[in-house]
């Protein structure tokens, strides 16, 4: 399907000019070449073609726009020509000549004539004219001869008259931009920009063709730029971009550590329980303590798992966290519940951490149990670089919201249900033998049956868990049909499902191949998505060569790690998930995997076997690595196993394929009737060709070797049978193409923004405009699917959700395209990159189709290096975006060492490059497989195929060749590696271009070379026509190397570049020639290691040989000799410019060569001048230069992006004039030491807008007389930071007046506080002698993470208002977002609450410090401001990329500065009052002579150390180092802490400059053995000290002359500021009366009076003075921010593991010259000692408590009732009443009083413990643990072990208050689901009352077992010892005897009582009833007795 227009001739044009016409259709438009010099004809006679998806619409347009072509300006319009393509869609072809109209819709006289020809889709061949299949014989016959030549790709000549150019278009059918401009830093990725020119055409998209019509008044708001490089860009279609990335990333081992904190868990399943938590990293296991009987353990427990492994390995490791009941050391626990993650989860969270997060446990083994239960943690995980931002840690007093704090990944839902996985393995084929040969021969003699050497089997990994298939014995291609059922958590928090196939050994089993399922790839969480679903599909398995041997080397590649080097064997599986409805009864409640027998699925199930075609073509070979140079070389091509004739082995698979797979003959046949009868016993015979042949190769110079294919070029062609699936590969080839497309834009956004170009906004809207319209592009492309067969579930939810994003995030770029200003370009970058990281995700198809294809290089049949091409990459389609990127295109490849050959030194060099051309498709559409080769060749068939014309050649000879001429400028290079132990490199280039190579000259010991060199390469032959050289020459390689005087040069890293290219037809004139410099990035394996700059341009020698070629004028040095310079016009433009240097001194210079360093010296070099410092005659006595500043003249280039670095280099003088270099630093830019003059209109508006910007006017105060100029800050010390009311009225000349006033609302509250608060009766204020340091400390810690709250919900706000304006242009992205947003706004409402009491909460007025989360460096731009610290480096950098290295080189730093200023300055600068001229621009420097300082360490708390002990914890104590003073404050160390609270202090004298480095470590206190480093930090005090932000002593919010906030520096507020106004010659400070100061134009004000310790009020001035200094950074030109009062939080380093942070520590330092009056003693800021109370508890009754016993005589239930308690832990200190024997009610009776002396430290609201944590213990720990009283009632068994009933916990910092009486106490007492009063007992004192005891019941119900009325009563200790009272009902203070009823007692110690209790109270009636009955029945028995006798008696009448 096409659309074809040719554009003939545009006629009757006004005037004469170049012309140029545009022609545009469904978005995209092509240019003409411009024609020039055209009167009032322009014959353009160009043809242009759009392939096209879905057929025409007969209401869609096609435009044709006509300019005037302006080179400078951008084109002016002549006309439009607008047609709707109704006609063409139905007549199939049309002529037009029709006039064009103007922007105003008036027709103008010009006119213009077309010919469009439309071929639609019918869906039958014969419809095609041009014939897109192969041609059916008889065609050939009848037609026209001369018509069908055209479409025979071996006969070349024309089908008319048409340019060739015109025909290169035709045949490659493609004519989209690819803009590549190769040079500057890039994303590695496609550093190959092109450079290539075809129209030299601004894009008339530059301005919107809107406003074009609209003409006149431009919005550049509304400008879009297509493409920057448009002005180079030509219609390339020959060529694709090199990969500039050489060695394999993955695979590599790196340190990473996971830290875990185990902080409690709660509501526990179970009665009675004594949990412990088990960890479990990958196979390592840690455990915390154990907690004894509570379901709520606390632990705050730390673990560290260390690993060294590589990523792959490590983020699918399983971290577990596990409760387990009662483990000791015999028996192993039971297990309550567990939770699983996997390490890459964790490492995607922001931050890489969940930090205070709560996982919920539930039971693997009973998936119908439910919750378990929840455990609070920490988890991080930090890799190498990677530092982690704890929130800071203080006393966290907010409630848990356990909801909504879930250890979860956004998005994923609270309730997880479970889900049963089902991994259908089906068969498997193409498996390489797993064994030696010599086995299989014996037993083929022996038995006579050859068998296959492999016994495999599937093994599949998900979750940690293991589920493997039956073997197959014997067998390539084994069948199975069998499914493995997993059972885990949906959605899983594990990312990968691992499938292996591994042969079965009786020694060890071995992997064959390793696939990874990602499930995020299939399937999809939104509203619209869909369950894991995949396949049948075929996955196909890439590792080792399959040739077996016994040590296979890339054992590695197999087990999926790395990149794999040759097809191993395709599996057949699916995947399905059920998700399971636990209520069921039948279901299996264990999570054991299964292994079931699965239904097996029909062949044709995953696609329609077809027959494929891959043609490759090798045009280029060269670059041969010098080690292969001698034997004769070849090249393999395979795709499967199709190819490989050395190790395929399993044959087999291809007869089975020849038969059309399985179910054979039919499809054969129907392949054939599809095909011609000749074309079929063509067939017959075709014999895949898939090596070319071994060649000799030729040598280069002295590392290369190239291979001479000059004219002839070998080819290779293989047909293979695969199931047709090329609808995955299609779609996805569309989005990675707009990915490309887009990321080639951003880059050249970041390249406008970093080169400072005019208009990156323009550029941006123009790529977001090529999203948009790619993204719709894509919607309408991919939707056409035909519902074929082998669809499976995956394809069609994929197809589904791929078009819903693609859709809206077109949308989306819609929407941004018109809110990208100047101002917001960073963040819509920002989102624009979030799309391409999308796309290119999306682009990812899980399910493979056609295996990769593998190019390797042979050596004697030895495989040697590899390259690995995506099939889809050159898979050819009729639609040309779904072509692939590399199909029928010339790709550059450079070969590369198989694994982990290929790491380190061994994969920078390149194995070879070549130059190949691939094609893959359908067989039956192989027309046009050459179609995108050079043109100009005649083919060479083999004997058999020579009558064929479809029949592939065997090689292609050209005959067309074109000569040339390559200029290579090669003019410096910077930031190169340093390759010499000397820290520098003695550096040249080589350049490689086609098979020909020069270098550079060497410099000497230099990391930033200027070459200046013109280097010529004569004769250069390339093959093919002219004009295609011109837009697709073939890439150069610059390659840096160093150069060393023994052995072979060392490779330094290697750049590419694409030349300018000049035909001999073309002039050398602007704007192409002569070529501008550029900055090409340098790679060194993955790292950059420099920039070079350079220019390339190749000129075409014409006929009259080289006499036409520009003249290469350039100074030609007579000293340099033959080497040739940059020419001018190449070489920037220098202007003078003056560098001053200022030297300070060096610091911590290491020995060189086992000396010390004794006078050093520094020598400054800049483009071949330089200066040198004076020497420093004793380093160490004084490492500080006497004369500070020199300068020197030197050239530079007016761009600033070419200035060459500047070198430091320090060198050593010794004896005899002997000099050695110590180290070295490059400046590499020196932008920010460039001193531009002020411009002195420019600078007062600018002041007057900082103004306003500082001062938001919210302004409604009155007018104010203050004198003009001045600026008011009114400070009272109780303004709170909220209300703050500012006024800014700016006048002509004044800089501002600013009023800064306390509300009024404020001062009402204030009124009101005093009156009395009566609202407040808890919140007593505390009185000042209770305050301390630490007060102030908590308060301020407070104050920073309410401040990182509102920052965190201001980010919220402004992402949510985002979103807000994206979704308003797309359909709503359904309801996820709105529920995100729902629980936001909950979130936000929740703070919204706590935030208005805020101020009334903050009960007393607290001084505060500022508290830093990060260096004091990071906040103060590391006190740079203007003494500088360079590093100096010696040493070579290492093999492995890790720039870590770098730390290592450091020798030592050199201070100073540097100014560079273009001469002469201005005069006024130099005229000012008290300019030096000896010190240039570095007026008032102070002196550096030595000065001696007291320095004073304050040491607050270490937080997260890393474990030193076995037992995981650590014993830290701090060691301080300066110069020579090493303070170890071993013996305070902190037994088994990992957050250690210091508080301490150290003072230090020390002399500035020897000692200025201080050190503050933490080591861990060993009893046995030497101590060891946890971590230490470094600071450098002297750049604080000098620093103008004056870090001597932080300045406090307030001045107070006693108490905990006494002022600590000697200097007093007003004396500071006297000194800052005379050093900065400012005028001031002038005190006025009434707390007035002014100082320049600035008015402040502040309070006068100071109290003393008596309560004594005073004058003073220090309150406004202080206002001053904390608003020091307002004042003009001198005014700089000074350090608050602080503390700051330092990382902890530990030199053997770098860059992974050991923990934190809180500090401050203070520094005093030892010249000044000395300051007070040091704060303490001793940790506070715990207070200690004492609780006591009385248990009067209880009630209601559940009866457990039955009686034995009368099965009456009864309960033995005791209570017990304890407040620490069960073990130290639990205390039971008495029993309560035989309740019947669940009354208890009890009047007993409990007693728990304990230690609590009021601020962290913690309870702390001392005690051994073993017997074999040294000493005490101490522990902290939050305060809560446990009750807990209990029945009393005399044989059994007692039973529990329930418990309570109450928190006595926050607790329920108790019911009045056991009526009102209720469930929700305890549960707290209803608000109910809460109280603390440190407040209330005494509390009486009901609780509920709680308990669970069988359905994990809380439900109450009891009541209990209790009573508690806190005293401190002196309290408790004047009113004391013994335990039980002891003395003194004895409570009464409880009123218990007879019955409680223990019937076994008391017979007799029992049965007296027994008859007298139950039996008493029974027994009379009893006694009654007997009485009655003796009386009938003797009636019955005696009655017969008195009969007798009566009768006989005796």
């Amino acid at each position: 399907m096409a659309l074809i227009v040719r554009l003939k001739t545009v006629t009757d044009l006004r005037g004469k000019g170049d012309r140029i016409a545009k022609v545009a259709f469904r978005g995209l438009s092509f240019y003409t070449r411009v024609l020039e010099n055209c009167e009032d004809e322009a014959p353009f006679d160009e043809t242009f073609r759009w392939p096209i998806a879905s057929s025409v619409d007969v209401n869609e347009m096609l435009e044709i726009q006509v300019f005037n072509y302006s080179k400078v300006f951008s084109n002016r319009l002549i006309g439009t020509f607008q047609m709707v393509l109704q006609k063409v869609v139905e007549e199939g072809q049309l002529e037009v000549t029709d006039t064009l109209i103007d922007d105003n819709n008036a027709a103008i006289q010009t006119s213009i004539s077309i010919e469009i020809r439309y071929q639609a889709m019918d869906g039958t061949v014969g419809a095609w004219n041009d014939n897109e299949f192969l041609e059916t014989p008889n065609v050939r016959s009848d037609g026209d001869p001369h018509e069908t030549d055209i479409l025979l790709p071996s006969h070349r000549q024309s089908p008319s008259k048409t340019s060739a150019a015109e025909r290169a278009l035709w045949r490659a059918g493609k004519g989209v931009f690819s803009a590549m401009k190769l040079g500057k830093a890039r994303v590695p990725k496609d550093d190959h920009h092109r450079k290539q020119d075809e129209p030299a055409v601004l894009e008339a998209e530059d301005l919107d063709q809107k406003a074009m019509r609209l003409g006149g008044g431009l919005d550049p708001d509304t400008i879009s730029l297509a493409s920057v490089t448009a002005v180079t860009t030509n219609v390339s279609n020959k060529r694709s971009k090199p990969d500039i990335k050489i060695e394999p990333s993955a695979g590599r081992p790196m340190d990473y550590q996971v830290s875990i904190t185990v902080i409690e868990a709660r509501q526990l399943v179970g009665l009675n329980m004594d949990p412990v938590v088990c960890v479990e990293v990958g196979d390592e296991k840690k455990y915390t303590s154990m907690k004894e009987s509570t379901n709520c353990p606390y632990y705050n427990e730390y673990f560290v798992f260390d690993f060294h492994v590589s990523p792959d390995v490590m983020f699918d490791k399983i971290i577990k966290l596990s409760v387990i009941h009662s483990k000791n050391l015999l028996r192993s626990g039971t297990l309550v519940g567990s939770f699983k993650m996997d390490v890459g989860t964790v490492y995607t969270q922001p931050e890489h951490q969940f930090y205070h997060k709560w996982a919920i446990l539930s039971d693997p083994e009973d998936i119908t149990a439910g919750l378990k239960g929840y455990v609070k943690v920490d988890i991080a995980v930090v890799g190498k670089g990677d530092n982690i931002k704890t929130p800071h840690k203080a006393n966290e007093t907010d409630e848990d919201d356990i909801e909504g704090n879930l250890l979860l990944p956004d998005g994923v839902p609270s309730e997880r249900q479970w889900a049963r996985f089902y991994i259908k393995i089906y068969r498997a084929e193409g498996l390489p033998r797993m064994n030696t040969s010599i086995m299989a021969n014996v037993k083929k003699a022996l038995i006579g049956e050859n068998k296959d050497l492999v016994d495999p089997y599937v093994q599949v990994l998900f979750a940690g868990q293991k589920g493997k298939t039956s073997v197959q014995k014997s067998s390539y291609e084994p069948l199975w049909n069998e499914q493995i059922v997993f059972t885990e958590m949906f959605p899983p928090l594990c990312k990968r499902i691992k499938v292996q196939i591994r042969d079965s050994d009786k020694v060890n089993d071995v992997a064959i191949g390793t696939h990874f399922i990602d499930l995020r790839k299939i399937s999809n969480e939104g509203d619209k998505g869909f369950l894991p679903a995949f396949g049948p599909a075929w996955v196909n398995m890439y590792g080792s060569t399959r040739n077996y041997t016994l040590m296979d080397e890339h054992q590695d590649l197999n087990e999926g790690l790395g990149e794999g080097v040759s097809f191993r064997a395709r599996l057949l599986l699916a995947l399905a998930v059920e998700i399971l409805d636990t209520s069921n009864p039948e279901i299996t409640s264990s999570t054991e995997v299964q292994m079931e027998q699965a239904t097996p699925v029909a062949d044709n199930c995953t696609g329609k076997m077809e027959e494929f075609f891959l043609f490759g073509s090798f045009l280029e070979a060269t670059m041969i690595d010098r080690k292969n140079g001698d034997k004769p070389i070849n090249f393999e091509v395979t795709i499967g196993n199709y190819g490989n004739e050395i190790d395929g082995m399993s044959k087999p698979i291809f007869r089975k394929r020849k038969d059309g797979g399985g179910d054979g003959g039919e499809e054969e046949s129907q392949l054939l009737e599809n095909e011609s009868d000749e074309e079929g016993t063509d067939d017959g015979e075709f014999v895949p060709v898939s090596s070319t042949p071994p060649m000799r190769p030729l040598i280069t110079d002295r590392n290369y070797f190239h291979l001479p294919y000059f004219d002839k070029k070998p080819c290779i062609y293989i047909k293979s049978w695969w199931q047709d699936q090329r609808r995955r590969l299609y779609n996805s080839n569309i989005m990675d193409k707009i990915a490309d497309k887009l990321e080639e834009g951003l880059n050249d956004v970041h390249e406008m923004i970093k080169t400072e170009k005019p208009h990156p906004e323009r550029r941006l809207r123009g790529v977001l405009e090529e999203l948009s319209s790619g993204c719709l592009r894509f919607v309408t492309l991919s939707n056409k699917d035909q519902n074929h067969s082998s669809r499976t579930r995956l394809d069609r939810e994929r197809l589904k959700s791929c078009m819903r994003e693609l859709e809206t995030m077109g949308q989306q770029a819609k929407t941004m395209r018109s809110q990208v200003k100047k101002t917001t370009i960073r963040d819509k970058l920002k989102q624009a990159q979030n799309f391409l990281q999308k796309l290119r995700f999306l682009a990812e198809e899980p399910q493979h189709s056609i295996p990769d294809i593998f190019i390797w290089m042979m050596s004697n049949n030895k495989r040697i290096a590899y390259v690995r091409i995506p099939s889809k990459d050159i898979l050819y389609s009729i639609v040309d975006e779904e072509m692939g990127k590399d199909c029928a295109k010339v790709k550059t490849v450079f070969l590369r060492l198989p694994g982990k050959r290929g790491f380190g030194p061994a994969g920078w060099t390149v194995q070879a490059k070549m130059e190949i051309y691939l094609w893959l498709g359908l067989n039956k559409q192989r027309k046009d497989f050459l179609g995108g080769l050079p043109c100009g060749f005649e083919e060479r068939k083999l004997p058999k195929g020579q009558g064929v014309p479809s029949f592939p050649p065997i090689s292609l000879l050209y005959t067309k060749k074109q000569v040339f001429q390559l200029r290579v400028h090669m003019y410096q290079a910077r930031s190169l590696f340093a390759a010499d132990s000397s820290g520098l490199s003695d550096p040249f280039a080589r350049v490689f271009f086609i098979s020909q190579s020069q270098c550079t000259e060497i410099l000497n010991e230099t990391l930033c070379p200027t070459w200046d060199q013109l280097l010529v390469f004569d004769n250069v032959e390339l093959y093919g026509e002219a004009h295609e050289m011109r837009d697709d020459p073939p890439i150069i390689v610059i390659e840096i190397y160093d150069q060393d005087t023994v052995g072979k040069a060392d490779f330094m890293g290697r750049t590419f570049a694409k030349p300018l290219v000049k035909m001999s037809d073309e002039e050398y004139s602007p704007p192409r020639f002569p070529p501008q410099l550029e900055y090409y990035q340098i790679y060194r394996g993955n790292s950059t290691a420099g920039d070079l700059l350079a220019a390339f341009e190749l000129l075409q020698i014409g006929p009259a040989g080289k006499l036409d070629l520009p003249p290469i004028d350039g100074p030609t040095d007579i000293d340099r000799g033959p080497i040739l310079p940059v020419p001018l016009g190449i070489r920037p433009v220098l202007s003078k410019y003056r560098v001053e240097i200022l030297f300070w001194g060096l610091r911590d210079l290491k020995r060189v060569n086992l000396a010390q360093v004794d006078r050093p010296r520094v020598d400054i070099e800049c483009a071949g001048r330089g200066v040198q410092s004076s020497l420093i005659q004793n380093y160490k006595k004084n490492p500080n230069f006497s004369t500070l500043v020199k300068w020197f003249e030197v050239d530079l280039p007016e761009n600033e992006l070419l200035h060459p670095p500047l070198n430091i280099r320090v060198v050593d003088c010794r004896a005899f004039g002997r000099y050695t270099l110590v180290g070295s630093h490059a400046v590499n830019t020196l932008r920010k030491f460039i001193y531009r003059p002020p411009d002195k209109k420019a600078q007062h508006w600018s002041m007057a807008a900082k103004l306003m910007n500082a001062y938001v006017a919210l302004a409604n105060g009155g007018p104010y007389s203050h004198p003009a100029g001045e600026i008011v800050v009114n400070m009272e010390p109780e303004v709170p930071i909220k209300k703050m009311e500012t006024m800014v009225k700016l006048e002509a000349h004044s800089d501002a007046v600013v009023k800064v006033d306390v509300s009024e609302e404020e001062k009402e509250k204030k009124k009101k506080k005093k009156k009395g608060s009566v609202e407040e009766p808890e919140e007593e204020e505390p009185d000042e002698s209770m305050l301390d340091w630490w007060s102030k400390y908590f308060a301020s810690i407070e104050t920073m993470k309410e401040l990182l709250r509102q920052q965190e919900a201001a980010a919220a706000d402004s992402e949510e208002k985002e979103e807000m304006e994206m979704t308003d242009g797309s359909k709503g992205q359904g309801k996820t977002k709105e529920k995100g947003k729902a629980l936001k706004e909950d979130k936000k409402k929740k703070q919204q609450q706590q935030l208005p009491d805020a101020p009334e909460k903050k009960k007393q007025k607290i001084d505060e410090m500022k508290v830093y989360p990060k260096e004091l460096e990071a906040e103060f731009d590391s006190f740079e401001d203007w003494l500088h610290t360079f590093n100096l480096f010696r040493g070579k950098i290492g093999d492995d990329d890790d720039s870590t290295a770098d730390e290592d080189r450091i020798v030592g730093r050199f201070k100073g500065s540097l100014c560079v200023y273009k001469v002469p300055l201005p005069n006024d600068i130099t005229k000012e009052a008290g300019y030096d001229p000896n010190f240039g621009m570095f007026q008032g420097i102070p002196s550096n002579d030595p000065l001696n300082v007291l320095v004073r360490v304050y040491v607050v708390r270490a937080t997260d150390l890393h474990p030193a002990d076995i037992n995981g914890k650590a014993d830290p104590y701090i060691v301080i180092k300066l110069g020579k003073t090493d303070i170890k404050d071993k013996e305070n160390y902190i037994s088994k802490q990992l957050n250690p609270i210091f508080g301490k202090s150290f003072d230090i004298e020390a002399t500035f400059p020897m000692e200025s480095m201080l050190t503050v470590a933490v080591y861990d206190w060993d009893l046995v053995g030497s101590d060891d480093l946890i971590g230490e930090t470094k600071i450098d005090l002297e750049n604080r000290y000098y620093s103008k932000h004056r870090a001597t002593c932080g300045i406090s919010k307030t001045y107070s002359i006693h108490g905990y906030n006494i002022w600590r520096d000697p200097q007093k507020p007003a004396q500071i500021l006297s000194k800052l106004c005379k050093e900065g010659k400012v005028d001031g400070p002038h005190y006025g009366p009434g707390g007035r100061v002014k100082v320049m134009n600035r008015v402040f004000t502040g309070p006068t009076e100071v109290e003393d310790e008596n309560g004594q009020k005073k004058q003073t001035d220090e309150h406004v003075a202080l206002t001053v200094l904390h608003h020091w950074e307002e004042i003009p030109r001198v005014g700089c921010q000074l350090v608050p009062e602080h503390v700051e939080t330092r990382p902890l380093l530990n030199p053997d593991k770098p860059g992974i942070e050991q923990g934190r520590l809180e500090l401050w330092v203070d520094m005093f010259p030892m010249d000044m009056p000395a300051p007070g003693p040091a704060i303490d800021i001793s940790p506070r000692k715990p207070k200690k109370y004492e609780l006591r508890v009385i248990v009067w009754n209880t009630d209601e408590v559940v009866l457990e016993d039955d009686d034995y005589f009368t099965g009456e239930k009864s309960s033995d009732i005791f209570v017990r308690g304890w407040l620490k832990g069960q073990q130290e200190d639990k205390q039971d009443t008495d029993v309560h024997y035989h309740s019947l009610t669940g009354e208890g009776n009890f009047n007993w009083r409990y007693i728990f002396p304990f230690d609590y430290l009021a601020a962290e609201e913690k309870i702390v413990i001392s005690k051994k944590e073993s017997m074999f213990s040294w000493d005490e720990t101490e522990y902290k643990i939050p305060a809560r009283l446990t009750l807990q009632v209990w029945d009393a068994d005399h044989f059994s072990a007692d039973d529990f009933l329930g418990g309570i916990e109450l928190d006595l910092n926050h607790f329920p208050r108790g019911a009045k009486t056991a009526k009102q106490c209720t469930l929700e007492l305890g549960t707290g689901e209803t608000e109910v009063p809460m109280v603390s007992i440190f407040k209330q004192k005494r509390v009486k009352g009901w609780w509920p005891f709680l308990a669970r019941d069988e359905n994990d119900e809380m439900e109450m077992t009891g009541k209990v009325e209790a009573e508690l009563h806190l005293l401190t200790t002196e309290e408790a010892e004047k009113s004391p009272a013994g335990l039980a009902r002891n003395e003194p203070d004895p409570l009464e005897k409880p009123n218990r009823p007879d019955t409680s007692f223990i019937w076994f110690l008391n017979p007799l009582k029992s049965i007296r209790y027994l008859i007298c109270t139950r039996y008493k009636w029974l027994i009379i009833k009893i006694i009654l009955a007997l009485l009655l029945l003796i009386m009938v028995g003797l009636f019955l007795y005696s009655m017969p006798g008195y009969m007798v008696k009566k009768l006989l009448g005796a």
